[in-house]
């Protein structure tokens, strides 16, 4: 049940529901659990409700200060406009999200380079693979270990700039002979002045289809069978 309490000697009734919003509390919401009427829009009507009644309650002798009381319709005018601008952000996300969905779909079939830290060798050949570098690099070089963790083959691929170089290689060992058809390992070590600097292997996967992740941004998933998101994607083939 409503209740009205009577302020001011003018008589002038003001709802439970103001004196709880002036006084930081809610008592309807305690016994209830309703978070209703704390929107910037019923925030402004209380807001302007409370004044109206602070008007016409305000004393003669010492009127409301006019400076106080347009900073307080500026501040309560920001509030409003910043859950405006929530809005209209959560939209352009919403519409973002949508676009990126549309692009992902259009790569379904393709094979991409994302991160990945293994190559298959079929019929003598190797899937695509690559390397990413956040700085240029004086050396780089990809280790080759095969399922029983041995290293095969060292690919120097010598200076190399920022950013992602794809890798062709002829699936051999150190001496040149033909390795046999499975899954090996590969990791990259690239050096700057003789110090180590940041390398991240990709691995090469057609796209199958694409799902919508946790976050709510579109996935990839790959025939390596992992998922990965789109913007993961170093290079399309």
């Amino acid at each position: 049940m409503t209740t009205n309490t009577t302020i001011g000697g003018s008589g002038t009734t003001v709802s439970q529901t103001l004196l709880d919003t002036m006084n930081g509390t809610n008592s309807a919401s305690s016994s209830t659990g309703s978070t209703s009427g704390t929107s910037a829009t019923d925030l402004q009507n209380t807001f302007l409700q409370l004044l109206v009644a602070q008007l016409k309650n305000q004393d003669p002798t010492n009127p409301m200060d006019s400076s106080q009381m347009t900073s307080q319709l500026a501040q309560i005018n920001t509030v409003s406009g910043i859950s405006q601008l929530n809005t209209t952000l959560s939209s352009l996300a919403t519409q973002m999200s949508a676009g990126q969905q549309s692009q992902a779909a259009l790569l379904i079939g393709s094979t991409v380079l994302a991160p990945g830290s293994s190559v298959a060798v079929a019929s003598g050949k190797a899937a695509a693979f690559g390397v990413q570098l956040a700085n240029s690099v004086g050396d780089l070089q990809v280790v080759v270990k095969n399922s029983a963790g041995q290293i095969v083959n060292t690919i120097d691929l010598g200076k190399q700039s920022a950013g992602t170089i794809p890798v062709g290689w002829t699936p051999t060992d150190t001496a040149g002979n033909a390795l046999p058809d499975g899954t090996y390992t590969i990791s990259a070590v690239g050096t700057i002045n003789g110090q180590q600097a940041t390398a991240t292997t990709l691995t090469g996967s057609t796209v199958q289809s694409v799902v919508m992740q946790p976050n709510g941004t579109p996935g990839l998933v790959l025939s390596n069978g992992s998922t990965v998101g789109l913007t993961s994607v170093a290079a399309i083939l």
